[in-house]
């Protein structure tokens, strides 16, 4: 196998993937390196890659073409997005990314679409009779009559943000004015578990890991172990028939008497990520391994059970005068970031 450089976008405080990632590349005995993208220096993930490039931000109309100017100047072979706000993007992008010899390791336009609409997402769930959270728009509410407690979320959002435990009418009226285009949902169960998956480049889910969330900040899990429970795999099985899928993503479920059902699905690595790689499934090895060709063969299981993360902060300590990330152009220069 030939070396390979990296690339992974938005890359923020994802130090554990983008170590995951150097570490994948060591075991497989190839040169290359892993490559980030931030829109400031400060970013802990910037201090662990081996290079870093200042880019806009997702929705700016520049973002994609400097993602594929720095793949074409650095002969990126795998590009990762980490973000809901990029998917849509680099799914519509694909064919660009693969005309640099770049691989984007990501599902299709209309798939991240669908999973970043949450309405549309239990509706295609629904249709396909794969258990999830029942789903309404708030038009809808009244001739529903959805019994109390519900669970309210922008239909468009990430990182638990906007979202609320609904108790009683007097909630409901409130939160459906204060959150932004809602959707509103039964409120399942606890315990929560998510269940990371990773799809070939055919659709074919080659690793799936639950484990579950037993402590969550900030919407990301803090403290949670790996769980083989058979139920939990099946229902990822059910999801990967009933919608295509490419690279890693994750369902998000609680239970419903005593039985998972989804209340979201993310087309991205899940911030829990670094669990499942530690319970044996290698999700960027197996990656690279797709990059270079390689036909992967399913595992589905093959991981240890009991595994348990429990969760730390850490700080880098930097100079002032470091804080410069470069700008890819033709003729790259240093850039203040403002």
């Amino acid at each position: 196998m030939s070396g390979m450089n990296i690339l992974i976008t938005a890359a923020s405080r994802r130090v554990p993937l983008v170590q995951a990632f150097k570490q994948a590349l060591a075991s497989l005995g190839l040169p290359g390196r892993v490559i980030v993208t931030d829109v400031n220096p400060l970013s802990p993930a910037v201090q662990v890659a081996d290079q870093a490039y200042r880019v806009p931000l997702a929705h700016d109309p520049e973002y994609l073409s400097e993602l594929l100017k720095i793949c074409e100047a650095e002969g990126i072979r795998l590009a990762v997005p980490t973000i809901d706000d990029e998917v849509e993007l680099f799914g519509a992008a694909r064919p660009k990314f693969a005309a640099l010899g770049t691989l984007a390791a990501c599902s299709s336009l209309e798939t991240a679409a669908l999973c970043n609409d949450k309405y549309a997402t239990w509706r295609a769930l629904a249709a396909a009779g794969i258990p999830a959270a029942r789903t309404y728009l708030a038009k809808d509410l009244a001739a529903a009559k959805p019994p109390f407690p519900l669970f309210i979320k922008p239909r468009i959002g990430r990182g638990a943000v906007g979202a609320h435990r609904i108790r009683n009418k007097r909630e409901l009226e409130f939160f459906v004015r204060y959150v932004d285009k809602p959707v509103i949902q039964e409120y399942l169960e606890s315990p929560e578990y998510t269940i990371d998956v990773l799809c070939d480049l055919k659709g074919r889910p080659v690793q799936i890991v639950p484990r579950e969330r037993v402590v969550i900040r900030a919407g990301v899990i803090d403290r949670g172990r790996t769980v083989k429970w058979p139920a939990l795999i099946e229902l990822a099985e059910q999801v990967c028939r009933a919608i295509p899928f490419i690279g890693a993503f994750n369902i998000q479920c609680r239970l419903r008497e005593g039985w998972p059902a989804i209340f979201e699905i993310n087309p991205r690595f899940s911030g829990g990520i670094p669990l499942t790689i530690a319970a044996g499934a290698d999700f960027p090895k197996l990656l690279i391994q797709m990059a270079l060709g390689v036909d992967v063969q399913p595992a589905i299981g093959d991981f240890k059970e009991g595994t348990w993360m429990t969760s730390y902060e850490t700080s880098f300590f930097l100079d002032e005068s470091s804080l410069r990330l470069p700008v890819c152009e033709a003729r790259p220069r240093i850039g203040e970031v403002a």
